[in-house]
């Protein structure tokens, strides 16, 4: 027979030890170079979180960075912005590698760059002296030259909204060649010069007609260009016509204010857009951003369109996969997770706290896994009752309005061991702040716990979704315990290839570093 002492010293010895104490002091295990660059990258917005502070956050992805191949940081960057969906950070990364590797930059440019916001906040991140330079350089202005001579007329004045920088400073800054006249008219226009007017884009022309008589044709421009006029409701009607389906979505209670929905015909045709699942996808909209859509609206939006916001929100969460087997699902509701999940950004913060985004990720699995178990946790698991009949937005709000207590991460592991429960998957959505429960000899309590339900069920599956910038972890990566950092829908494609076993080894990072750039 086996020497159970033996081996038991043999089991705690290969288990890791932890390596380091998180925001709270709590035992933890530090990430990678590799994954702390994409766990910040994936959820750090340069903003003051709960628990670090924007100067903290810039520091630590430039420290980072210049610790990792030029090749991941690239990789990072783009996978940020094709499936995470981030700004500011892409963009950072792409103003390290300006410096670092110009070449590798160039090639990885458009993919990052791909609106005018964009654009401006690369710009402006360069400038900033931020990563060691405080002028574009020559690389960098060949790639926003290229940007700029590959979009047509209407798009480059469409482009022209924003400031610091604007787009009239960018084009001053790097001087791109007019290829035809109308381009040189309009260049000229955007900075401010004085051209002749019959040279200029037929957009442009209606735009000046129309700030000179309200009574002409409202132009085919993007709003924010007419919403300093004093417009009326014929134009507010014609704006909201032929609104995008992002713009729609942000400015439901502006159109009630200035009287759309009195038209029938506008009301539901913004209905139709809000429901349109290939406009969703295109809109790259982020769920939690429709959940916050729907708190916000005012009593004076109608509900065809009410309901036409909760529909979209239903279908931006299609990626939410149907897994085998139990699943156990854990919201953290603790104190900290009110926090802004973009952090503090003065009078633009957004009312979308932590805890929201983790609700809405609980009630979205419960809503494709009917059979699925929700254990929301603080200090230990908050008994609430959640129904997969019930709307994910129903859910998300019930969830969210509950805890507010100090974070022990092991909790809901803790209950479902003390109940001898069977499992498949078990989903922790936290700040990953865990500091209640204290370390278990060498262990985190989470791991602690973890073990303890492998041992029952030993194909079972660990994931921890982190929703906040943190260099530490509670638990490692290995053949089942997926670290992953974000919230975007992207997150649920990952929990579906790494439940059916179609992810090992470092699971998220090596999905960045396939990224082919």
């Amino acid at each position: 027979m086996a020497n159970k002492t033996l081996f038991a010293s043999l089991v705690a010895r290969l288990r890791p030890k932890t390596d380091a104490r998180n925001a709270e002091g709590g035992a933890a295990y530090a990430r990678t170079p590799e994954q702390a660059l994409a766990q910040l990258a994936a959820t750090g917005c340069l903003n003051t979180t709960f628990y670090a502070a924007a100067e903290t956050q810039l520091e630590s992805v430039l420290g980072l960075a210049s610790g990792v191949g030029a090749e991941f940081v690239a990789q990072t960057a783009v996978y940020c912005r094709e499936r995470g969906r981030m700004k500011d950070m892409p963009a950072l990364l792409l103003a390290v590698l300006s410096r670092r590797d110009p070449a590798l930059m160039d090639r990885v440019f458009d993919r990052v760059i791909d609106s005018p916001r964009m654009l401006r906040t690369f710009v402006q991140i360069v400038r900033s002296g931020a990563t060691g330079r405080t002028s574009l350089g020559s690389a960098p202005k060949r790639c926003v030259r290229r940007w700029i001579d590959a979009r047509g007329d209407d798009a480059l004045f469409a482009a022209s909204i924003g400031e610091a920088p604007s787009l009239a400073d960018v084009i001053r800054m790097v001087r791109p060649k007019p290829a035809t006249a109308a381009r040189a008219a309009l260049y000229g226009y955007l900075i401010g010069r004085t051209v002749d007017r019959a040279q200029l884009p037929a957009n442009v022309v209606a735009f000046e007609a129309f700030k000179a008589d309200r009574a002409a044709d409202v132009p085919d421009v993007p709003f924010q260009m007419l919403t300093a006029l004093d417009l009326d409701r014929r134009a507010w009607i014609e704006i909201a016509r032929r609104g995008s389906w992002q713009m729609t979505r942000m400015n439901l209670n502006t159109f009630a204010r200035h009287g759309v929905f009195t038209d029938e015909a506008v009301t539901a045709a913004i209905a139709a857009r809000l429901r349109d699942a290939a406009a969703i996808a295109r809109a790259r909209v982020l769920p939690y951003q429709l959940l916050a859509t729907f708190r916000s609206l005012s009593a004076d939006v109608p509900n065809m369109v009410r309901g036409a916001v909760e529909d979209a929100l239903e279908q931006a969460l299609a990626n939410v996969p149907v897994l085998d087997g139990q699943v156990y699902v854990c919201p953290d509701v603790s104190g900290s997770m009110r926090s802004p999940i973009t952090g503090q950004r003065g009078s633009a913060t957004t009312s979308m706290r932590c805890v929201d985004v983790a609700a809405l990720v609980a009630a979205a699995i419960l809503r494709r896994n009917p059979s699925a178990e929700v254990l929301p946790f603080e200090q230990d698991v908050v008994d609430v009752r959640v129904s997969a009949r019930d709307s994910v937005m129903t859910n998300a709000e019930r969830l969210a309005a509950i805890g507010g207590g100090g974070t022990a991460v092991s909790a809901p592991l803790a209950r479902l061991n003390a109940c001898n429960a069977k499992g498949s998957l078990v989903i922790v959505v936290s700040d990953n702040e865990s500091w209640v429960d204290a370390s278990v000899a060498d262990d985190t309590a989470t791991l602690a716990e973890w073990t303890r339900f492998k041992r029952r069920n030993p194909a079972a599956r660990l994931v921890l979704i982190d929703l906040q910038p943190s260099p530490t972890t509670q638990a490692r990566d290995r053949e089942d315990v997926l670290n992953v950092g974000g919230f975007s829908d992207s997150v649920f494609e990952l929990i579906a290839d790494f439940a059916a076993g179609r992810m090992t080894g470092s699971h998220w990072v090596d999905r960045i570093a396939a990224v082919a750039v």
